[in-house]
């Protein structure tokens, strides 16, 4: 949402490993084109039934985000809320390269990632800076990786993470 309000989102977006559809609503709400993609059926499914009984447009895919090419289009901006984490190491070049196939050069990668400052004990595995960066080293531009807070309805406090905004080259 603050990506939204300070403007940063444009263009046509994909949410990839959008869930339930969140996200991609509230962004569709406010005028874009939006696309959803996950590979739980049932996720998307209720993101169908909720994009209907809200009257939006969305399309909702249920789609294995290492296949994203398969998708065969290019969107402005690609937003990515607890994806990239749950990759394994070998599975996160896959995934970059098809990241590339949908994301329009000069478009912008946000994600949203627990961060390896958290401590452990809770939640999905921890990524540093180190490894966005080395993911993301060639025909990338990491515009900035920044400390932000994966809110969850679990943990009132939320949880450490790492926000980043990286421009496809």
């Amino acid at each position: 949402m603050r990506l939204e309000e300070s403007e940063k989102i444009s263009g046509d977006v994909l949410d990839v490993g959008c869930g339930t559809g969140e996200n991609a609503l509230f962004l569709a709400s406010r005028g874009h084109d939006v696309w959803g993609v996950d590979s739980a059926p049932t996720a998307i499914e209720i993101a169908r039934r909720k994009a209907e009984e809200r009257g939006l447009a969305v399309m909702f895919l249920v789609k294995d985000t290492l296949n994203l090419h398969e998708i065969g289009r290019t969107f402005d901006t690609v937003i990515d809320s607890g994806l990239f984490h749950t990759l394994f190491d070998p599975e996160r070049s896959c995934f970059v390269r098809n990241l590339s196939e949908v994301l329009k050069p000069g478009g912008t990668y946000f994600m949203l990632a627990f961060s390896d400052l958290e401590p452990e004990g809770y939640g999905p595995r921890r990524i540093t800076k180190t490894e966005i960066q080395a993911a993301f080293s060639d025909g990338w531009r990491i515009n900035e990786i920044q400390a932000a807070v994966f809110e969850s309805r679990i943990r009132p406090e939320g949880s450490r993470a790492w926000l980043s905004s990286i421009t496809k080259v």
